[in-house]
């Protein structure tokens, strides 16, 4: 399948090399993919994202964007791409569609000219199409940003941590827009939210600058080859002390109410930890658990410590 993006042994230093951001990247992202980078802050995917959005050059290794180099198009590639950051950088002080209008003629178009492919987005904004961005609520400033990275029709579509600091019900409806925009766009988007990564095609997950795994995300999950059982006591921060402590557990972390413990198959029952803690924790509750992307991601990052 044809790829909208090419990356090869890309790699970025600062401080003079002492600090890593991105360790020899390979990867390719197909055309009219939605491929999510999975990752907590520093992993590296505001860097890669400014490299292939020409912003910043890499220190060695070259990449692609809709078939164009990333050092030597860079002009073409921001004529083609669009690109919203995590952080809302349009003007404040200017209204809904004073931001929109003002994109646009930036790449010589219009609203009405590219208004298919914003339509479903603008209409929830068009009731508030006077007020300056600014005094949008945080879901609005979401959508006019999104509209702005689109108004231009461009190839691919890169998204910077779009929903970070964005209430769950925003969230949503933005994943909703962007799998009806898939059709017609390729889009890479950064998150670290790992709940996030099952909306995706395929997901590379990122931490310290190397792609750990990249996969679908139900691939992913199916190579998860512990077993894995969640427990909880009144005790929360001993219980987690005492867990790790024992023999042949491979990882223990908090996962909401209760704690995710790993450990090879058939090294631990539900009730040979009951008896193994049972002299310092009572009140053991117990809850059968499948893996999801999230105990893959603290998997691979134990793996590579």
């Amino acid at each position: 399948m044809e790829s909208a993006i090419h990356i090869h042994n890309l790699h970025k230093t600062f401080n003079k090399g002492k600090l890593v951001a991105l360790d020899n990247i390979n990867f390719d992202v197909r055309k009219g993919e939605l491929f999510g980078l999975i990752g907590p802050d520093g992993a590296g995917k505001t860097s890669l994202f400014r490299i292939l959005t020409t912003l910043w050059l890499a220190d060695s290794g070259n990449a692609t964007v809709a078939g164009l180099d990333v050092v030597k198009d860079f002009k073409e590639i921001r004529r083609r791409i669009g690109y919203m950051p995590g952080k809302f950088s349009l003007y404040q002080d200017l209204s809904v569609e004073e931001n929109l209008n003002f994109f646009a003629t930036l790449f010589n178009t219009s609203i009405e000219e590219n208004y298919d492919l914003v339509k479903d987005i603008y209409v929830q904004l068009e009731p508030f199409k006077s007020r300056k961005a600014g005094k949008l609520s945080g879901g609005m400033k979401q959508k006019l940003a999104l509209c702005c990275a689109l108004i231009h029709k461009p190839e691919v579509l890169f998204l910077d941590e779009p929903t970070t600091g964005v209430d769950p019900v925003s969230r949503k409806e933005f994943w909703e827009m962007l799998k009806r925009l898939q059709s017609r766009i390729t889009i890479i988007v950064s998150t670290p939210y790992m709940d996030e990564a099952t909306l995706c095609d395929r997901i590379a997950l990122m931490q310290g600058g190397k792609i750990m795994q990249l996969d679908t995300p139900q691939q992913i999950v199916d190579r998860f080859a512990d077993e894995l059982i969640a427990v909880r006591s009144e005790q929360m921060y001993h219980l987690i002390r005492d867990i790790r402590e024992l023999p042949d557990i491979k990882g223990c972390y908090g996962f909401g109410d209760y704690l995710h413990v790993r450990f090879a198959h058939g090294a631990w029952t539900q009730e040979r930890l009951t008896v193994a803690l049972k002299d310092r924790h009572t009140l053991l509750e117990f809850c059968p658990i499948t893996p999801g992307i999230e105990d893959c991601f603290m998997a691979l990052m134990e793996s590579h410590a």
